[in-house]
């Protein structure tokens, strides 16, 4: 018998078997299987990288943080050397030193 429509017959019930066989209690054990098998190695995955995420989130915590004191101590040593009137300024002009910075002001 040929058929005209090719598309006639495509319906999910088009698809089932009757019967079934002797292969089908093996067949659907080994798909729950796989499946089993499919939802273990995603939630391994998913745990991992949400580990790795929460490690990569802590080391740039602690790098923000480190960074912070390194920012903190380099004001800190500006806000200093502005402040110290300990240092002065010397160049040697010819034969002689001449320094700068040892005048107090308001004299």
């Amino acid at each position: 018998m040929i058929q005209s429509d090719p598309f006639a017959q495509i319906e999910f019930n088009a698809r089932r078997r009757t019967g079934g066989g002797l292969l089908t209690p093996i067949v659907w054990l080994g798909g729950l299987i796989a499946t089993a098998l499919a939802v273990t190695v995603g939630a391994v995955l998913a745990v991992l990288t949400a580990a790795a995420v929460a490690v990569i989130a802590l080391i740039a915590g602690v790098v923000v943080f480190f960074a912070g004191f390194a920012f903190r101590a380099r004001r800190a040593r500006n806000a200093r050397a502005r402040q110290d009137e300990g240092v002065i300024d010397a160049h040697k002009v010819g034969d002689t030193w001449v320094a700068y910075g040892w005048e107090r002001e308001g004299r």
